[in-house]
């Protein structure tokens, strides 16, 4: 388990309370991880599908039940 950085701080209202700081670990991403959804879908047609569903969620005058837009995009 990662071991957090505790910075104790002045909140107007609260007193001091405990801050954890630099909660992330150094490194640089892998190539393989940047397009990972693209590496599942190998040919054109999987992808332009793919894409196309995802742009249906923003774009679809259906709605989503309860996530349905007042207001088209």
């Amino acid at each position: 388990m990662t071991e957090y950085k505790i910075e104790k701080k002045n909140a107007p209202g609260w007193g001091t309370i405990e801050v954890i700081t630099d909660a992330f670990e150094p490194g640089k991403p892998s190539v393989k991880e940047k397009s990972q959804w693209q590496n599942k879908l190998l040919t054109r047609e999987e992808r332009l599908k793919y894409l196309k569903d995802a742009l249906r969620y923003w774009y679809a005058k259906e709605g989503f039940g309860s996530e349905k837009r007042k207001t088209p995009a």
